[in-house]
């Protein structure tokens, strides 16, 4: 039987394998690391570093790696569908710097995803989960007691704070 990676060009063998860590006779490492804050500090030397799930991951968390690139000069890729309008994924994706490049994908524009199922989900989920998951949407999250644009409103320059500016 025939792996995936036997029909992909310029394939390159695993030397090891394990659930954390993928050592390639090229001489690259793929490892994985935990997903809190608390436990993932001190790794460093990163030439690419990918947040999956970047919009569920907690603020501390991205705050924690992005120095794992400080020495090696690396690359940091978010990969993530929307999850509320909240969070550094989203302040970077709505008004972070330029520094980002940006890609959306929405699932009708993803070759291996047909318009039956897209259909048959449309159908099956409510409509603001089928356009977070499925149209790249930034929707309300559904424990929110207060919309954004609510929240957005009750903001003015025009009143001084009560307690300081910062």
């Amino acid at each position: 039987m025939a792996s995936q990676g036997d029909t992909l060009p310029n394939h390159v063998e695993a030397l090891r394998d394990g659930c954390a860590r993928i050592e390639l006779e090229n001489g690259s490492r793929i490892i994985t690391l935990p997903g809190s804050e608390k436990t993932i500090r001190g790794f460093s030397g990163a030439a690419l570093l990918l947040v999956d799930e970047a919009a569920r991951v907690e603020d501390a968390l991205y705050y924690a790696v992005r120095p794992m690139l400080a020495v090696s000069g690396g690359a940091l890729m978010m990969l993530t569908t929307p999850y509320g309008k909240r969070g550094a994924f989203y302040e970077e994706w709505t008004g972070g710097s330029d520094f980002w490049e940006r890609y959306e994908v929405p699932a009708s524009e993803c070759p291996r995803i047909s318009e039956e199922f897209l259909e048959e989900e449309r159908a099956a989920l409510p409509s603001w989960v089928y356009r977070q998951e499925y149209e790249c949407s930034f929707e309300e999250t559904e424990d929110q007691v207060f919309t954004t644009s609510m929240i957005e409103r009750a903001v003015t320059s025009e009143v001084t704070p009560l307690f300081g500016t910062g």
